[in-house]
């Protein structure tokens, strides 16, 4: 059975002004057309708050000050993202929840992979700098402005949504346009790393450590590259 729209003409369903609520309207007329799952979100609210309590905890401790701010801060993101899908769920017509996780969830990221940025120039200073292509400072001082600016872009989207009515695309715009730079930016970041992973394999052919690599060490790698692999397919 189609939905008659035209009957809720006298409704708003979207923006600052919206007066739809599910007394009212179906969940077919709003920004989504659906209620957003209240156990999937929920899941990802309590993951992400036991995820910003592992890395404080860990960060303190080793005193990795700047990691722990970018984890923290994009923790806080997406607890803020996924408590605005709640409140989506509780009513899809709500301006505030829409923009509380359409601003945050995609801002996120952008700490995270601050963090991933400035790990790897410590990993290369660990494995040997020789076998970088640049010197490992490069990798952050490169991509984190390259961050700040999709941060920029995406930010400015987020604003413009805020005031917008739904009539212009100019806000979807923008925001597409900060994350497309985030993609390129991650992607080659990612083959920056595939490479000094090849170039350092080459290396230890013709020139092997003196110590091997701790098991530890090993699957902290793996779990890094799975993140940023995740990141990648998120934004």
């Amino acid at each position: 059975m189609s939905l008659d729209e035209s009957a809720y003409n006298d409704y708003v369903v979207y923006g600052p002004d919206a007066n739809c609520t599910l007394a009212l309207c179906p969940a077919e007329l709003s920004v989504y057309q659906y209620r957003p799952s209240l156990a999937a979100n929920t899941s990802f609210l309590v993951l992400f708050g036991i995820a910003m309590i592992i890395h404080l905890v860990i960060g303190i401790k080793w005193r990795s000050w700047f990691f722990v701010i970018c984890m923290f801060w994009g923790c806080v993101c997406e607890l803020l993202g996924y408590g605005g899908r709640l409140i989506l769920w509780q009513d899809p017509f709500s301006f505030t929840g829409f923009l509380m996780q359409i601003i945050c969830i995609t801002l996120g990221p952008t700490f995270f992979t601050a963090g991933i940025y400035i790990t790897l120039s410590k990993i290369i200073v660990y494995l040997g700098p020789q076998y970088a292509r640049f010197r490992p400072s490069l990798y952050y001082w490169i991509f984190i402005p390259c961050d700040v600016f999709s941060l920029i872009l995406q930010s400015v989207g987020g604003a413009l949504s805020s005031t917008s009515d739904g009539g212009s695309n100019t806000a979807v715009d923008v925001s597409i346009a900060g994350l497309s730079f985030q993609v390129a930016t991650i992607v080659v970041f990612i083959a920056l790393g595939l490479e000094y992973a090849y170039r350092y394999r080459k290396g230890q052919r013709v020139t092997p450590r003196t110590t091997p690599l701790s098991r530890a060490f090993k699957i902290f790698i793996v779990f890094l590259t799975v993140s940023i692999t995740f990141i990648l397919i998120r934004v």
